[in-house]
């Protein structure tokens, strides 16, 4: 297993809307910096990123080299416009492949207004299915792994809405990225989930859930923590993803922070360290 930091959260700031950092790519550096001295491996981030280094992608490849560390994985997201989505799938693939990138994480298009948690619709999934599978054939002429993201807000969220998108899709386009905050968010267990879904997973998120169900009621993905903050029983999601020898990479993200960027990386490694022994 290799253990990454997705770095997005350095390149935004979380409490003034979002708003992507005057300049990204000094925090980009200092993403790298903090992570390459907490011993991670390998780094993720969001698709625009990559808008900052189109010119010159072998940038990426330096300053990542200059920290020890391998950029593995550009995360893509669907929104309504669909030639769009496949024309930045196209350009964010040639790049992952310039920056030797393995994966391209795919989420579907996210709501943020209520009702968050919404019935199954299995049309939804079944366009959505058909989508990955454009992207995913598109991905894998660049030697890269498409895994889909199940996502709050999303169609594809519950265990129940991953089993359809897997039954639609064939394993070799598409594959998963398990998160253990977001399955866990939805009501489902992260133990099981990785079980049961280990032979599509090439690729892992991992996160802590706080389990006060009432909590952040506007917004529940703020329930999500540093790892072993929270009610994830990542002990036994590391019994699955050892004893079936996974080889892929297992990634650390929160969206928010308790403090700051370097807080939440160091508390996560310490418990990997301590408690997982990874």
């Amino acid at each position: 297993m290799q253990l990454g930091y997705t770095v997005w959260t350095w390149m935004s700031q979380e409490h003034n809307n979002w708003e992507r950092n005057q300049n990204p790519k000094i925090a980009f550096e200092q993403a790298l910096r903090e992570i390459s001295h907490l011993g991670y491996q390998t780094v993720e981030n969001f698709n625009w990123f990559a808008d900052y280094y189109m010119e010159n992608p072998q940038e990426v490849v330096d300053v990542c080299g200059k920290y020890g560390l391998k950029f593995v994985n550009l995360y893509h997201y669907l929104t309504p416009n669909w030639q769009e989505d496949q024309d930045k799938g196209l350009a964010y693939c040639k790049f992952s492949q310039k920056v030797g990138a393995k994966y391209m994480n795919l989420q579907m298009q996210v709501w943020k207004d209520q009702p968050y948690n919404r019935p199954t619709d299995r049309e939804a999934i079944e366009v959505y299915a058909k989508k990955a599978t454009i992207l995913g054939k598109m991905a894998k002429e660049y030697g890269l792994t498409l895994c889909v993201h199940p996502h709050a807000n999303t169609p594809v969220f519950t265990m129940e809405q991953i089993e359809m998108l897997l039954e639609m899709t064939d394993p070799a386009t598409v594959s998963l990225c398990l998160d253990t905050g977001h399955v866990t968010l939805s009501g489902g267990n992260a133990v099981e989930a990785m079980e049961r879904y280990i032979d599509r997973t090439a690729y892992v998120h991992l996160k802590d859930v706080d389990p006060d169900e009432s909590a952040h009621p506007e917004w529940p993905m703020k329930r999500f923590q540093a790892l072993g903050q929270g009610c994830v029983d990542f002990q036994g999601v590391f019994q699955v993803l050892r004893k079936h020898s996974f080889e892929g990479v297992v990634c650390v993200e929160l969206d928010y922070q308790r403090v700051c960027n370097y807080e939440s990386a160091q508390y996560s490694r310490m418990y990997l360290k301590n408690v997982i022994g990874i």
